[in-house]
């Protein structure tokens, strides 16, 4: 019998993160972006909470574990998720998705620097293919980067990639296991929604509630139950059927979606040069990635 569960999950997650960047340019047309990150997951992690209550799980995590999920929750969602949606209010929602499917290749060069990974000659040759990609990116726009908010933008996009990568050394290198999921998703969730909201006080200087759209708020509320909450539950889900590297695939998809929609739905500009950009990135890092595991049927039973 076939698992529709596990198709749902994928689809899921690759259907719901392929739509976070277009849902993202969408909120922040209105709401500045630190309040967009932090109600994003001060929301979620109501969602969480509520989630925990009723199943009968909400419990203190000691303080320890919290250590970890507070250094989780900083660089993987007050910098890297805060970044990006910072970013997004002066770079197309193509442009972030693309450049944060780069991504993959700083984890890879982290790993190599403190001895994770080897490095070798196909690496080699996907790291190329990804700095030739992001050569291209640029390559009609460089005088865009004159435009300060456009570069400054840019620029937070890479600082966000560095935070992703470096929570998710962080994890690899702490071989750091997940025994309830769901409650270390509420503290990690309730921490940067914390700080991000304290940011949004601090560094916001116009945020009149009056100016934000409809459009927008569904927006950021589409992004905390299906970007944040819906989309990590079946992501993990599917880890437990199948294995991690046949999960990565997703981030493939993931791009493909996300540069499709922003030209749909936001009419953004998408040239040849661009769609050269995309398939070596794209390339470059399903080089770096792969493995034969990629295309066998096969399960892990739960332990």
């Amino acid at each position: 019998m076939k698992n529709y569960k596990l198709t749902f999950a994928v689809l899921t997650v690759a259907i719901v993160w392929g739509t976070t960047f277009l849902a993202i340019r969408i909120a922040v047309e209105s709401i500045p972006a630190w309040f967009v990150a932090g109600i994003r997951q001060f929301l979620a992690a109501m969602i969480m909470l509520v989630i925990l209550f009723y199943r009968k799980e909400f419990k203190w995590i000691g303080w320890k574990n919290l250590g970890y999920q507070i250094i989780f929750s900083s660089l993987m969602l007050i910098v890297a998720n805060g970044m990006t949606t910072l970013a997004e209010e002066s770079v197309t929602s193509s442009l972030t998705s693309l450049i944060s499917a780069c991504s993959p290749i700083v984890v890879f060069l982290g790993s190599v620097a403190i001895g994770l990974q080897k490095f070798s000659f196909r690496t080699l040759m996907g790291v190329l293919l990804c700095f030739s990609g992001i050569i291209f990116i640029f390559w009609d726009g460089i005088d865009d980067l004159e435009n300060p908010e456009y570069a400054m933008g840019v620029f937070m996009l890479f600082i966000a990639i560095a935070g992703w990568a470096s929570g998710t050394i962080f994890t690899k290198k702490m071989n750091i296991q997940s025994k309830n999921i769901s409650l270390n998703l509420f503290y990690q969730f309730a921490f940067a929604g914390i700080i991000q909201l304290m940011f949004a006080l601090l560094f916001t200087e116009h945020y009149n509630f009056d100016n934000w759209s409809v459009k927008s708020i569904s927006a950021m509320i589409y992004l905390s139950v299906f970007g944040s909450v819906a989309a990590f539950f079946a992501y993990h889900y599917a880890l437990t059927k199948v294995s991690p590297v046949q999960v990565s695939i997703l981030a493939y998809v993931n791009t493909v979606i996300s540069i499709f929609l922003s030209w749909l739905i936001l009419n953004e500009e998408i040239s040849v040069t661009f769609i050269l950009a995309a398939f070596l990135i794209i390339l470059g890092v399903f080089v770096i990635n792969y493995n034969r595991e990629m295309f066998k049927r096969q399960r892990i039973r739960n332990s």
